[in-house]
């Protein structure tokens, strides 16, 4: 019979009236890492992820300041109406969104009947469990047409139910125990399993398609043929794979299968590893990075807590949580109401609150949740991983209560982060941290999953205000008109003859395209940073005359920012269109041009932009063609006329409303830029020298 640990603490009598979180005795006397029986005997009975001396901290993290307003969300859950959504309107074959909310349901109930002991959590976990088991099948995807895959539903499905048994420990039934062990046993081990297999051996793949019996008409047009190999470097690889990988460790001694499925993990987390950069930076955007790296987290600490076996190494934690902490943008909160667009039926899209902003390249759409952070801080000992938890991004998962440790040292960042170019050649220049402080980004780089067609954009909050925008909440099909969001013409980047670069047609989903940029020169200085990215391969794919697509940007902090856009073909002169994007998403925004300038104006600041005049050139606004009910998005535009050479300087200067933007004249001399003038009472002058090879030469 398995040991749990009520039977431990009325032994030992120093917990008797505790919360008793059982936990089945699974490690055998040998593991797949050879561990001897005295060894294993360490970790028999352990929580999954916590014990019950834990408990008075998470009590405590639930009333902290940090997550009290989160925990209180929680709380605030009405019973009755996912009772009745449990009872009377799951349906059984929808798993985008029924089976989604059933497992959230779990986790939220489940975790507070741990934390409060309320006997109506408990009630709603169980219902919430029963139907989950109930479901026929956990996933929308197939493979062979006959197995199903886990990608999604199945394996944080699996997840969710494993940890429910082991937090609810004896309040749950042997009956109802050996149900739901054997519901993940038929339909969530082997599915993870069929997912991760096929993405370490996709030749051995028979097919991946759509289930016939999940309600996903809307995504069916989506092609997976190819999916094996597209996932393999996205977060859809990690999912299964911890899920696989918890699951193992949970059945290790109960079931031979076991260490065949812990080897398959543990070989598939160690592959996906390197989807990281050795700084840490992660291709697929920030938010796709929280949810990626919570699972590596959530498989690593079972794994050690279960098993003694030590993979919290795998990635660079600690530089994996700075490139986090460069991500985060946070802008001033009015309170605006910012509509809601539908992403495919039954989702809708909301808005990163201002507060928890981020640089959003790609289809990054959320905020840097505390619960990596916290684990980082307390399994690395990072402090700078601590003042991410402490004070940055957003308290929105149950795992952030599980680690935090509000006695833990923080720092805050080294200033080196100030000024950061990652290993994936994003850059990020910052004045500080703080919703009032400067932020320029920069996407250079390769391709990726939830990738846009951005190569060389730009994004620049000033004075708590996003002034040159990347729109939010892009659609994930074709069929929906935002899909335009992904496109080059809604960035902050150069179109030529109206036409971005490449970018793929989404049959196959929101996978990577071909496109790749590359930054050539990176300088930091006291209050500056320069930085030249050359997109020349990623337009040629589109139009083979191209020999030049290159940016140059020098930002003077904290508020000035010169661009120097470089186009050249070879042959049959184009038109060249620069686009700067205005961030509208709450209706806020006012955009025009004069002359050679243009001014974005929010509420709270303004951006005044000089265009060095040439002939032909054009300096004017427009919106992206968008139907009002599908958003309005403007921009300004420096319209170039047909050349083969085109040579665009750009000088922008913030301020915040109500103060005047500084004097700044622009000269053109013997091939050499120069921008001279006062701004805010600092004298300006800078030299920008473009080269027929390489970057510019560039002083400050």
């Amino acid at each position: 019979m398995p040991t749990s640990r009520r039977a431990f603490l009325q032994s030992t009598t120093l917990f008797a009236a505790a919360l008793p979180l059982v936990r089945l005795n699974v490690a055998g006397a040998e593991s797949p890492a050879g561990r001897t029986a005295k060894a294993a005997a360490r970790f028999a009975g352990r929580g999954l992820l916590f014990d019950v001396v834990d408990l008075p901290r998470i009590r405590a993290n639930a009333s902290d300041p940090r997550f009290a307003e989160f925990w209180q969300t929680q709380l605030q859950a009405d019973v009755a109406a996912d009772t009745d959504f449990l009872i009377n309107k799951i349906r059984l074959n929808n798993h985008v969104i029924d089976l989604l909310r059933a497992q959230r349901i779990l986790e939220r109930a489940a975790f507070i009947f741990v934390v409060n002991r309320d006997p109506a959590q408990l009630a709603l976990a169980k219902l919430a469990m029963k139907r989950m088991v109930e479901y026929p099948e956990w996933d929308s995807f197939t493979e062979g047409g006959r197995q199903i895959l886990g990608m999604q539903r199945a394996t944080e499905g699996t997840v969710a139910l494993l940890m429910a048994l082991d937090w609810l420990g004896d309040d749950v039934s042997a009956s109802e125990r050996e149900a739901v062990e054997q519901a993940v046993l038929a339909k969530g081990v082997p599915a993870c399993r069929a997912a991760v297999y096929g993405m370490k051996y996709p030749d051995r793949v028979q097919g991946w398609g759509w289930n016939p019996r999940s309600q996903v008409d809307e995504l069916r047009h989506i092609d997976l043929k190819r999916w094996p190999l597209i996932l393999n470097s996205t977060n859809l690889k990690i999912i299964p794979t911890a899920s696989l990988g918890i699951a193992a460790c949970y059945f290790l001694g109960r079931r031979p299968e076991a260490e065949g499925w812990l080897e398959l993990a543990r070989s598939s987390a160690k592959a996906f590893s390197t989807m990281y950069g050795s700084d840490g930076c992660y291709d697929e955007g920030v938010s796709y990075w929280g949810y990626t790296t919570l699972y590596m987290a959530l498989f690593a600490e079972v794994l050690w807590r279960t098993q003694g076996i030590d993979d919290r190494q795998l990635i660079n934690y600690p530089g994996s949580v700075r490139y986090a902490l460069m991500m985060t943008m946070p802008t001033i909160d009015d309170h605006r109401k910012v509509t809601d667009f539908t992403h495919v039926k039954g989702y809708t899209m909301p808005m990163v609150k201002p507060a928890f902003d981020i640089v959003n390249h790609g289809d990054a759409n959320g905020a840097v949740d505390v619960s990596v952070a916290a684990w980082i801080a307390r399994t690395q000992g990072d402090a700078v991983a601590q003042f991410v938890a402490r004070d940055i991004g957003e308290a929105k998962s149950l795992f952030g209560l599980v680690w935090y440790n509000p006695a833990a040292k923080a720092a805050t960042p080294e200033a080196a982060l100030l000024d950061h170019r990652m290993a994936n050649d994003i850059v990020v220049s910052r004045t500080g941290w703080q919703a009032q402080d400067n932020v320029l980004a920069l996407r250079s780089g390769g391709p990726g999953n939830h990738e846009h067609a951005d190569r060389n954009s730009v994004i620049f909050k000033a004075y708590g205000e996003r002034l040159l925008h990347d729109p939010f909440r892009a659609a994930y099909v074709t069929t929906n008109p935002r899909w335009l969001l992904r496109q080059t013409e809604a960035h902050t980047a150069v179109l030529i003859n109206g036409q971005g670069h490449q970018y793929h047609d989404g049959s196959e989903g929101t996978n990577a395209s071909w496109a790749v940029a590359t930054v050539t020169d990176y300088r930091t200085g006291a209050g500056w940073m320069s930085v030249t990215s050359e997109a020349t391969d990623a337009y040629q794919l589109v139009n083979s005359d191209v020999a030049r697509v290159q940016r140059t940007l020098v930002f003077l902090k904290p508020d000035i920012v010169v661009f120097l856009d470089r186009v050249v073909l070879t042959k049959n002169p184009a038109t060249v269109q620069v686009r700067f994007q205005v961030n509208h998403e709450d209706y806020a925004a006012k955009v025009s041009a004069a002359g050679d300038t243009f001014l974005i104006e929010r509420p709270h600041a303004s951006l005044l932009a000089r265009v060095a005049p040439a002939t032909g050139r054009v300096v004017r606004v427009d919106r992206l063609k968008l139907e009002e009910k599908d958003g309005i998005y403007p921009f300004a535009e420096i319209a170039d006329a047909p050349a083969l050479d085109h040579e665009i300087l750009t000088v922008c200067s913030a301020r915040p409303t109500g103060t005047d933007h500084g004097a700044l004249a622009i000269e053109r001399t013997a091939g050499l830029w120069r921008v001279s003038g006062t701004h805010t009472g600092q004298k300006i002058q800078i030299t920008l020298t473009a080269a027929s090879v390489g970057a510019p030469v560039i002083t400050v």
